[in-house]
Formats: C-alpha cells, structure tokens, sequence
C-alpha cells in the first residue's frame, strides 16, 4: 500500500496574485485581502474600523468599483459601501448582518502544461491513499482525476472527497483513494476555536479509510498557517496552536485504540521548528523521512519544497507507531518541480523546460507499507 500527500498548488484556476513572479509582489495584497475579510466578518464596525475598510478597499483598487485588479467586491446592491457623486466613499453598513456579500480573489487559468505535469506526478506516484493540498473543490478534484490523469496513462481514482475549509481562496484538502480503500467515517475541525479565532487555516479533516484487508488506518490531513502572509510572530503562532490541536486529535485516537493513523500535508513550517515541536517532538509520530528505507533520489536534500534543500522540509508524511512499523520503503517524487536554470539538480518530466511549466513549488512525498 502506499500512501502520499502533494501539494498541487491548484488544479485548474488560481488566484491571480498568487502566480505572481516573486511572492513579495503579491503578499502585500494577500495581507490586506486577510485583514478587510476578518474586519468584516465583525458583528458591528467601529468608526476606526470603517476608516480602516475604506483604507484598505482603496489599497485593494476597490474604492471606486467593484473590480479590482487582482480582488473583486460581491455584494448585494447598496450593500456595505456607498460612493457620492462628489468622489466621497462612505460606509454605509453598520455590521456584518447589514449586507451580503464578501471579498474575492480574482483567478485565471493555470497553465496547462503545469496542469498535465501536476497529473504526471500524481500518475508516477501512483498512491492507494492520497492527500491533495490547495484544490480548489471536490468537482475539480473529480474533473481533474477523470479528464487529466488517463491523458497522461495515470488511473483515475475510484473514491474522493474534499471538505471546504476557512479559506476563501479555494485551496482546500482533498483525499482521493483507490478501488478497495473506502473512505468511511469523516470530520471535519473548521469549527474548532483557539485564542478567538479559528485554530486552522483551512482544516485538519480526519478521514477513516478502510483497506481490503478490512483494517482501518485514520488519516489527518493538514495545510498549516503560511509563513507568508501576515505577521511572522503570528503566523508562528498560530502554527504552534494547529500543531497542538492536531496532536490532541492524534492522542485521542489513539486513547480509542486507533493504531493506524497517519498525519500528513504541508506544515508550513520544518522538523525542528518551534511551531512544529507540540507535533513532531510531543507525540510518538515518526516522520517517513527518518526510515532508514527512504530515498531521495538524485538529489541528497530532504526538502519538498522550491530547490530541495533540507531547510525546505514543508510537506511531511508523519505515521503512528504500528504504521511506521510496516514500512518497506519511501522517497520524493521531484519530476514535476523546477530543477533550476543552471545546476539541473534532479531529471524532469520531457517537456518541463520552463519553471511556469512545473506542476508545483512543492515535491511529492509518499511511503509504502506492508
């Protein structure tokens, strides 16, 4: 059986600033895309809250219309803003029950080449059970699997699911099974709340997956707070906070006599980091990578993420005792990353001769078990 997690950053649309060349152009509006949608989710707007969505609207090119470049204003008419005739924006909403609507990221189609050679990967590895990171929903995910893998000799999978999470930009986790691993019982953690907030940023969905074999192996899948967008401090925070909740979920499946449990997808965040310790170090979770039966292929880093490197670790296969025990082997699938413009530093699917033509940032990671 093998089992492994991808983020695909996408399937098919994208949000526009998230393609952009360098990820400092576009976080500027992520960040205030991030504040204006928290400040409207408030039950009442202060006069400094008002002031501060108008400032921000006007940063996201939003002040005069609807349509921005990169963000877009759905809202019933009337709603929430109202512009005067002598230039003046005022808002006219009192709190969030005032108006329907919310902020949207503009998207734009993926290009199709990373399109395929994201279907290339997920046909190379070739999982049982498969993690999916940043989908953008359940259909795609199905389309994706029913239209793009047969193009590329790849099998489509027989069972797949994605819950929504708390991200409005449509990466979400999927699970996709083969014939034969069934997927059970689900939970969803959207809802969970820590410190007045939502503890995760999109979800930690926990699936219960039956193999033929009639065992049942749990699975919690993970895409943890980005580094990127907001403040560090925070961002490291909140990852802690993810990486206790999801440990207490692994305890408590354990305390119920669950041996089979894996926790995988992208930490945001590398072994040995302060936010990770409640999770890596805390628990008796065993990170595949430390197998003495792992490979990296040609390159010798461990990372998963941009050129490999061990510092690069974002994306991690984690597996309770009795699984670990099953082990017979696991490594990284690079063939659809980037492997530089100069030092080629692993082979490439034919035709991945541009880095806009690689199916992701991040690398494959699988594990297969007796």
């Amino acid at each position: 059986m093998r089992i492994a997690t991808f983020n695909v950053e996408n399937l098919f649309l994208r949000a526009r600033v998230m393609n952009f060349d360098g990820w400092d152009e576009g976080k500027p509006v992520l960040d205030a895309h991030a504040e204006l949608t928290d400040l409207l989710d408030k039950p009442v707007y202060t006069a400094r809250e008002k002031t501060r969505i108008i400032l921000l609207l006007d940063r996201l090119g939003l002040l005069c219309r609807d349509a921005g470049p990169d963000v877009l204003l759905r809202r019933n008419p009337g709603g929430l803003i109202h512009r005067n005739g002598d230039g003046t924006v005022e808002i006219v909403a009192s709190g969030r029950a005032d108006w329907i609507g919310h902020i949207e990221l503009v998207t734009e189609p993926i290009d199709g080449m990373a399109v395929e050679n994201t279907a290339r990967v997920i046909a190379e590895v070739n999982a049982d059970i498969l993690c999916v990171v940043e989908a953008e929903s359940r259909t795609a995910l199905r389309e994706f699997s029913e239209t793009l893998l047969p193009r590329v000799q790849g099998q489509p999978y027989e069972n797949i699911m994605l819950i929504d999470g708390n991200d409005a930009r449509g990466i979400d986790l999927g699970l996709m099974t083969r014939t034969g691993y069934d997927i059970g019982l689900m939970r969803s953690h959207v809802c969970a709340e820590g410190s007045n907030r939502k503890v995760f940023s999109r979800d930690c969905p926990e699936y219960a997956v039956h193999t033929p074999r009639g065992e049942r192996i749990w699975c919690l899948l993970n895409h943890f707070k980005s580094k990127g967008c907001g403040r560090p401090g925070e961002n490291d925070a909140q990852r802690r906070m993810q990486a206790q909740q999801v440990a207490s979920y692994y305890r408590r499946l354990r305390s119920e006599g669950e041996e089979l449990v894996v926790v995988m997808g992208d930490l945001n965040d590398t072994p040995g980091s302060e936010p990770l310790v409640p999770l890596l170090e805390e628990t008796d979770l065993e990170d595949i990578s430390t197998h003495p039966a792992f490979s990296t292929g040609e390159f010798p880093g461990k990372g998963t993420f941009g050129r490999g490197n061990d510092s690069q670790k974002l994306d991690h296969l984690l597996l309770s005792p009795a699984l670990f025990a099953r082990v017979t082997g696991g490594g990284i699938c690079r063939k659809g990353a980037w492997p530089g413009d100069r030092d080629r530093r692993w082979s490439v699917f034919p035709g991945l001769d541009r880095p806009d033509h690689a199916a992701s940032h991040h690398h494959a990671l699988w594990a297969d078990l007796d």
